[in-house]
């Protein structure tokens, strides 16, 4: 089993072995007769939907737990919570607020994988092999990145060679996206205020990856001759920020008509979404006929269906 809350957890061979199950229809039942929980502290309609099919594909039963049934550090444990849900199911997808809680479930089955271990065989050891996947949390967004790649691949034939442009917040999803893009040979490119820029941790991690990183101030200069516009929302689920503040710092950081003619002729523009029309990305832009985001929303599924299989060990979905 695998645990994967950073989109490097996969590793360069994981990510690609990744990528090529997400391109192919399910072929294995990995998840036959298991369940899988599915913990949602935000909601989402993407990440749900995506999420219960991908594990009907493998097999497998979802189900789907919202933030008042487990009651994180109010009715019970992080950890205690994690290892409920490893008694029952064999993979748990958590969608959180904070990073830290998807650490914690780790360590609460890791300290049960250790008792096991020490104790004559039980029920424990089935718990030792359940691992945990990142929905999204504040930091990572990977099971995202992964359908970016996918729907990058799909239209160029490769991810390799070729440049991404975001332009907003470096937020989570951000941040998944430049280390996928890094590990697969594809450039990046950021285009973000001050401020909001990548962080002193996201560029030594990326220099660590190595590969073809600019950041910037200026929209038009990340988006010049690129094969890819990509955004996000400005203001993310649970900031906790001035709204009108951070829609000024973000004046000019739309994809639109006229930052569309500075990219490639080719080049497709993507959304992780829910998207904001003439906010962060011009209605023309989002629905026009560059866009592949509701491609990029189906590939959410395909990818699900990839991670959760090369989590629980299956070299192919």
């Amino acid at each position: 089993m695998t645990n994967i809350l950073r989109i490097a957890d996969l590793g360069h061979s994981g990510l690609a072995t990744t990528l090529e199950d997400a391109a192919h229809e399910a072929t294995s039942r990995p998840l036959e007769g298991s369940g899988v929980a599915l913990v949602f502290e935000h909601p989402s309609a993407r990440t749900r939907n995506a999420c219960e099919m991908a594990v009907v594909q493998l097999g497998g039963h979802p189900v789907t737990i919202r933030a008042e049934e487990v009651g994180f550090d109010r009715r019970e444990s992080v950890e205690d919570v994690a290892r409920t849900l490893g008694s029952y199911h064999s993979l748990i997808g958590a969608r959180v607020v904070r990073h830290a809680t998807l650490e914690r479930m780790v360590a609460g089955l890791s300290a049960i994988r250790q008792a096991s271990a020490r104790q004559a065989p039980s029920s424990l050891a089935s718990i030792e092999h359940v691992p945990v996947v990142n929905l999204l949390s504040d930091l990572e967004h990977p099971t995202q990145a992964v359908a970016d790649l996918l729907t990058i691949a799909q239209e160029f034939g490769d991810v390799a060679g070729r440049s991404v442009a975001y332009v907003g917040d470096a937020n989570n999803v951000c941040r998944s996206l430049t280390e996928a893009c890094l590990m697969s040979g594809a450039s990046m490119r950021i285009a973000a205020p001050k401020g909001y820029q990548p962080t002193e941790d996201d560029l030594r991690r990326a220099a660590d990856l190595g590969g073809d990183l600019l950041v910037t101030d200026r929209p038009e200069e990340a988006a010049e001759g690129a094969d890819v516009l990509y955004t996000d929302v400005w203001l993310s689920m649970g900031d906790d920020v001035d709204a009108g503040a951070k829609r000024k710092a973000f004046a000019g950081f739309s994809i639109d008509e006229r930052l569309l003619e500075r990219a490639a002729p080719k080049a497709i523009v993507l959304h992780c979404l829910p998207a904001h029309r003439d906010e962060e990305i011009s209605a023309g832009a989002l629905d026009g006929p560059q866009s592949r985001v509701w491609r990029q929303a189906e590939n959410r599924m395909h990818a699900a269906r990839a991670m959760f299989a090369y989590a629980v060990g299956d070299g192919a979905a």
